[in-house]
């Protein structure tokens, strides 16, 4: 069997809401600036919850609507660039809450991880090395973003999104890359105490590209903004062709989430209308490999999908990474 059943699906967002207002209030913003250029309306931020927290609450909410238990699941695979821990994983922590001793670890490809992790659990299915697999994305953006940056603060949010992962007879086919020569158009750094036989000077030296050492997110919008609406009908088509359909097949289409006028950009590159692809980024933002699960999750849950049609989940972002799942639903 070399397709997969999403056989459940889950989300969870922190409750504190804060909308454009609010961003006006601590940085040089407007509600009518920042929806005219990104669709964003509102937010959710943490208010202490930690990744590892929201994961797990994800996961539980998927629980719900699963017809099994958590002992039916044997692997665990979360995606996210804002780790509570440089070790233990969030997939530990998650394993953890859920009381498991199972498989698990985390995956790093930013607002791609998603499709990535999805595509993982795919192949351990096919290889038959698990059954049935949690696959969660969880992000605390709120602590890599510069409140005082409002080209990038105003974008970002919080959440996570899960689902669980079964094999099945349906169609799969994924196409996924890297473009590291763009590394340096979104990026954010990981802090370190330096030790005492190194110092500042040589550690940025041995940086690949000149980097704030800040632990901000920094971004080259217009550039990110050029390989987003190329990557994301680029992976869509690649993706279709594997299985010989057309986009204008695709049921449904679950983007990332990181800006309004990019989606609707590559749907008209992809001839298609508006509608067929699911948005919440006006409530939600960007909440980077969490963007994708958590609108899967809503879009289940309104109905907006229905058994044996053709859905897309594409993503793209820091790497650059982008990719694309395509499969029976």
């Amino acid at each position: 069997m070399k397709g997969l059943r999403i056989a459940a699906t889950g989300s969870y967002v922190p409750e504190r809401i804060v909308t454009n207002d609010d961003m006006a209030k601590i940085v040089e913003t407007s509600d009518e600036w920042i929806v005219s250029r990104t669709g964003i309306r509102e937010r959710r931020l943490a208010a202490g919850e930690s990744t590892s927290f929201m994961a797990a609450e994800a996961a539980r909410c998927a629980l719900e609507s699963f017809e099994g238990s958590a002992q039916d699941i044997d692997l665990i695979i979360c995606s996210t660039i804002t780790p509570d821990f440089h070790t233990p994983s969030v997939a530990c922590m998650v394993a953890r809450s859920l009381s498991l001793k199972v498989q698990g670890f985390d995956i790093s490809a930013a607002c791609s991880g998603f499709v990535y992790a999805l595509d993982i659990a795919q192949k351990y299915l096919m290889a038959g090395a698990a059954k049935t697999v949690l696959v969660v994305s969880a992000e605390t953006l709120s602590h890599l973003a510069n409140f005082r940056d409002r080209s990038t603060c105003v974008l970002f949010g919080d959440g996570a999104g899960a689902c669980i992962v079964q094999a099945s007879e349906g169609r799969y086919a994924s196409f996924l890359g890297t473009d590291g020569m763009g590394a340096e158009l979104l990026y954010a750094t990981s802090p370190y105490a330096l030790s005492p036989f190194e110092t500042e000077e040589a550690v940025r030296a041995g940086c690949a590209f000149s980097a704030e050492a800040d632990g901000f997110v920094h971004m080259d919008g217009k550039e990110v903004y050029k390989f987003s609406t190329e990557a994301m009908p680029h992976c869509i088509e690649k993706a279709c062709e594997s299985l010989s359909v057309s986009p204008q097949q695709l049921g449904l289409i679950v983007p990332h989430q990181a800006n309004l006028r990019i989606v609707r950009t590559a749907m008209k590159r992809l001839e298609l209308p508006e509608e067929r692809a699911y948005l919440n980024i006006d409530r939600y933002g960007n909440t980077s490999s969490a963007s994708i699960p958590l609108a899967l999750d809503e879009a289940n849950r309104e109905g907006r999908i229905s058994r044996g049609e053709l859905v897309a989940l594409v993503g793209f972002g820091a790497g650059l990474t982008y990719g694309c799942a395509v499969f029976d639903w």
